[in-house]
């Protein structure tokens, strides 16, 4: 990818303005209740950053082993024999997000994007499996030397905006960020029915780091 994605750079139209009437607020309230609602605002703001941190994160797995593309729980291991998301058979790992999780996805190895399939949809709770198919998507296709894989990027109940800011024709780096999804979600993962997957079901997975 071109340029390389920054989360804090996405948030920051969130939360300067938040931070500075907060600020502003404490200034001028003076003990008021003006000051107690400029703390409150501060506090948002700050609440706001804190979602849109962007950790780095040191990918050393394998070159045969694939990493997760989100931060958050692993909701859902299935084998699937099709889907409109992956050609043929194939293996579903469902990870959930909250809003306290880190919200940026990341490449699950190295690849080159295929195709981008953006779908607008609902915003249903994102534990709710019916969410992987009626709310809004974004599909990112990837070519990889182990195979063909997918990352889907969901919206959730709180989430309202999905970020991709790579391209088709782009090529990621394994543990790469490509994008985000604001304030709550989920992330699906399909891989090549041969794969091994060596999560379980409730493990918490970090993107990038976690095999």
């Amino acid at each position: 990818m071109k340029r390389p994605f920054n989360a804090w750079w996405q948030g920051a139209p969130y939360y300067v303005p938040v931070l500075a009437v907060g600020v502003l607020l404490l200034l001028l309230g003076r003990g008021s209740w003006v000051s107690w609602t400029g703390g409150l605002a501060a506090f948002l703001g700050l609440y706001i950053v804190f979602f849109f941190r962007d950790p780095a994160r040191a990918t050393t797995a394998a070159d045969n082993e694939v990493v997760s593309p989100a931060d958050g729980v692993i909701v859902g291991i299935d084998r699937l024999e099709n889907s409109p998301h992956y050609d043929g058979p194939c293996i579903r790992v469902s990870i959930f997000l909250s809003i306290f999780n880190v919200h940026v996805n990341r490449a699950p190895f190295a690849c080159t994007v295929r195709k981008i399939d953006y779908k607008p949809g609902q915003f249903l709770n994102a534990m709710d499996p019916a969410s992987s198919e009626r709310n809004e998507s974004n599909t990112v296709r990837l070519d990889t030397p182990a195979g063909p894989m997918t990352v889907r990027q969901i919206s959730g109940l709180i989430a309202r905006r999905i970020v991709c800011a790579t391209s088709v024709g782009d090529t990621l780096a394994k543990g790469e960020k490509f994008g985000m999804i604001k304030f709550g979600s989920r992330t699906e993962l399909f891989l090549p029915p041969s794969a091994e997957v060596t999560v379980a079901m409730r493990a918490k997975v970090r993107a990038g780091s976690t095999r």
